[in-house]
């Protein structure tokens, strides 16, 4: 916001006609821009410019170039150093804006002044004949780029405002009352002006809040709105202008005693704006720039606006304002006193002309603006990187369009997701103070004027958040604060770190160990000049014994390269003693971004003995597979034999029992003498029924449960013969896809891992101390060179101990590396 912002301005308007209240800083300046190219300052890089000068210079040299023949312009040019030329000027520098409006001697009546009526000389084309009669004409104005020619001495810096009449400013950023109470977007050449217009909501004039809509009722069952018809008056959208909204009946106004009195001639409008130096379109991606405008609406002009509304409407302290700076103006112009004095007294006697200034000074700086508007205090600040939005190089995707680091949904919520680059929000991280040694006590001092504005609860909340506030600390994670404090991690714990760190109060970093053993390393471009850091860091530890701060950065990138005792306190500190100094000395890096934590990070590595273990054991099972198919398929077949010859005989006996006829009966075993005896016809068909009433049911039996037998025994054999030929197509797609067991191969993915992975991970635990083969199957899900050693700490729910003794025993099968969050 820094290299845009050029000045923020109040206009107001009324029936005597509109004014320019106030502005700061007192003469904005714009970034110059080239009207064409600006050739180099050397002798062939000037002479580029010729076929343009050919091209448009007069048929005629100028005075001094004529006064001396021979020199080539472009030569001349170089020898004075004047560029001028090559700048891009306003317009206003060679016709006036404010020129087709008259300056009347008195105002009229109207909200508007209306146009010149006096005969226009013809021979005027634009504008500038005759102008010298105002000091504002004769002058283009302040500011901008070729501003300089018309800067000097004697310009009414009462009455303009980059290079346009204050009144005519007033005029066209204070519209009428249809295009109030809504976003006001103008741009003009390189300016942009932002704002939120506001107007007396009372047909009389008179400042009031307007109503409140009514809450929807439920459509009536059978009552929708059909095609053609209009909804009812609860689902309307909120009105725009005050004036339609009272067309409409939409209820009374709420008036204050402020209001009584004269309004018909007390102020109408009031615009509090932010003008912008227009950002080049071409320097940013598309639709960058109409975010960035509406981010400056809506975290500044809209919240200013809204309590000077408020404030107008209950106390008339805008108009108040106004009233005052109006003829604090007027007096210090009638007594010839310097503009300069005028906006340097106003800050003295007046209360929103401060508030400008501060919110003005602390945007140019980055940082948040504490103002106070009629005793009410207001926190206003923009994006920390909103800038890059102007920079190609610098673009990132937009942060409310993409999950945190992690994958999950960002935590940050809408208003913080947008040009702030915060870390993601985790339990596993810590909190750094940024109060610069205040403590709670500063913390205190700085809620003190707030005490009267809080109530019980709020009190009690802001004690919560002080205590909260005394416990972070960069060795403390956020879950561990939540457990200290026994609260909620996500419904309390949450909240307040988005509130602290939107305050700027503190900042999300990794967790740093007690004794230091932690890895450090150094980003790859520093927030400020090394020099200046380098002297900021010895005023602050001049009273220790440390190295420079050159040398230190030299100590902790270098330790980055090794195996072993690359932790800071193996590299810089060396003994327990030295430990409160140097954690002073990591707070410091740490505030000014100088260090970044890296993390430990594990992939899986299946090696190629273990690979070929366990395809042999694969194949081991296969062959033993093969083995008891190949038995069960001969006992199968020695059973098939078996039945069909039983069933042979079977037939045959019934074959010939039905030659035998029906009159004679079978052979028992009863009598012998039944026999030899001939049975009557009747004996004869009862003895049938009834042999075939006992045989009958016993033959499908048998057969059925012979074939059932035989059915058991397949199933099991089929299911064998499927997994073997399942496992050979994986292992046939495994070597296809170009896997050997000559070569190492990582698992990706341990929490998918597929079941040939699976069988890697399961003999890795082979041989291994049964707890430490448990913790390892419950905890190797995280190993995927994603998740950090903090997160998987929390997720695990174990010790970093536990996690070593795992590293430890699984080494051989374990890859391991530090990178950064």
């Amino acid at each position: 916001m820094s290299e845009t912002l050029l000045c923020i301005l109040l206009a107001t308007s009324s029936a005597k006609g509109s004014n320019l209240v106030y502005h700061w800083p007192p003469s904005p300046t714009t970034v110059p821009r080239l009207a064409r190219p600006l050739p180099a300052n050397d002798f062939p890089g000037a002479l580029a410019d010729n076929p343009w000068r050919a091209a448009n210079s007069p048929d005629t040299a100028s005075a001094s170039v004529a006064d001396t023949p021979g020199v080539h312009p472009e030569l001349a040019r170089l020898a004075t150093g004047d560029d001028s030329e090559y700048y891009w000027q306003r317009p206003r520098l060679r016709r006036d804006r404010s020129a087709s409006f008259t300056q009347p001697s008195s105002h009229p009546t109207s909200r508007r002044a209306s146009p010149s009526k006096e005969p226009k000389d013809p021979h005027d084309l634009d504008g500038t004949r005759n102008v010298s009669a105002s000091p504002a004409h004769a002058h283009g104005g302040t500011g901008g780029a070729g501003g300089a020619a018309g800067s000097g001495a004697g310009i009414d810096e009462y009455g303009t405002l980059l290079g346009y009449s204050g009144e005519f400013l007033a005029q066209i950023l204070c519209p009428q009352d249809s295009m109030c109470h809504q976003k006001f977007e103008l741009i003009v050449d390189d300016l942009a002006f932002l704002g939120h217009p506001v107007c007396a909501a009372d047909s009389n004039g008179g400042w009031v809040f307007p109503p409140e809509d009514p809450p929807p009722r439920a459509a009536e069952r059978g009552r929708g709105s059909k095609k053609g018809q209009s909804p009812p008056p609860q689902m309307e959208q909120r009105l725009l202008t005050p004036e339609r909204a009272e067309m409409q009946g939409n209820g009374p106004r709420i008036k204050t005693q402020a209001q009584a009195g004269d309004s018909d001639a007390g102020m109408q409008t009031f615009h509090f704006v932010a003008v912008l130096d227009l950002p080049d379109p071409s320097s940013s991606a598309s639709g960058n720039i109409a975010k960035y405008f509406d981010t400056i609406y809506e975290q500044v002009a809209f919240n200013v606006t809204a309590v000077l509304y408020q404030e107008q409407v209950l106390n008339r302290y805008v108009e108040a304002q106004s009233e005052l700076l109006s003829s604090l103006r007027e007096d210090y112009s009638n007594r010839g006193e310097s503009f300069a004095d005028f906006m340097y007294e106003a800050l003295k006697v007046s209360t929103i002309a401060p508030m400008m200034k501060t919110l003005y000074e602390s945007i140019k700086a980055n940082t948040i603006a504490r103002v106070m508007i009629n005793e009410l205090p207001l926190e206003l600040q923009l994006p920390p990187y909103l800038d890059t939005l102007l920079h190609p190089d610098e673009e990132v995707e937009a942060e409310e369009e993409r999950d945190d680091e992690y994958g999950e949904p960002n935590a940050w919520g809408p208003e913080m997701s947008f040009a702030w680059r915060l870390p993601a929000l985790t339990p596993w991280k810590a909190l750094l103070r940024l109060d610069d040694g205040e403590g709670e006590d500063g913390y205190q001092l700085y809620m003190h004027p707030r005490a009267a504005h809080l109530n019980t609860a709020e009190r009690e909340l802001a004690e919560q958040l002080l205590r909260f506030l005394g416990l972070a600390s960069i060795s403390l994670s956020l879950a561990e604060m939540s457990s200290l404090l026994d609260l909620h991690l996500e419904s309390q714990v949450y909240p307040a770190v988005r509130w602290l760190v939107q305050h700027r109060r503190v900042k999300i970093v990794d967790v740093v160990h007690l004794g230091l053993k932690t890895v450090f390393s150094v980003p790859q471009k520093f927030p400020a000049p090394l020099a200046t850091l380098s002297e900021e860091f010895s005023r602050t530890f001049a009273h220790v014994d440390v190295p420079p701060l050159p040398k230190l950065l030299a100590m902790i990138s270098s330790a980055t390269h090794k195996q072993s005792a690359n932790h800071f306190f193996a590299t810089v500190v060396g003994t327990k003693d030295l430990i409160p100094i140097y954690n002073d000395v990591v707070l410091w890096m740490l505030k000014r971004d100088l260090l970044i934590r890296l993390h430990l990070r594990i992939r899986i590595i299946a090696t190629e003995e273990l690979k070929r273990r366990v395809r042999e054991q694969w194949e081991a099972r296969r062959a033993h597979r093969r083995t008891r198919s190949r038995a069960r398929s001969i006992t199968r077949g020695r059973e098939d034999s078996r039945d069909r010859s039983h069933d042979a005989e079977h037939d045959d006996g019934s074959r010939r029992m039905d030659k035998g006829g029906p009159g004679l009966e079978t052979v028992k075993e009863s009598s012998p003498g039944e026999y030899w005896v001939s049975l009557s016809p009747k004996t004869a068909r009862k003895q049938a029924r009834q042999h075939d009433h006992d045989t009958a049911p016993t033959e499908p039996l048998e057969r059925n449960a012979r074939e059932e037998k035989h059915e058991e025994k397949p199933d099991e054999l089929d299911e064998d013969l499927v997994s073997s030929s399942a496992d050979d197509e994986k292992w046939v797609e495994y070597f296809r896809n170009g896997g050997s067991d000559s070569i190492p191969s990582m698992i990706s993915d341990p929490a998918r891992a597929t079941p040939l992975e699976r069988r890697w991970l399961a003999a890795m635990c082979e041989g291994k101390d049964p707890h430490i083969a448990a913790r390892f199957e419950r905890i190797h899900q995280y190993f995927d060179g994603k998740c950090s050693d903090d997160e998987i700490l929390y997720r695990a729910e174990i010790s970093r101990k536990q996690l070593r003794e795992v590293l430890h025993q699984y080494d051989e099968y374990l890859q391991t590396f530090l990178h950064p969050s």
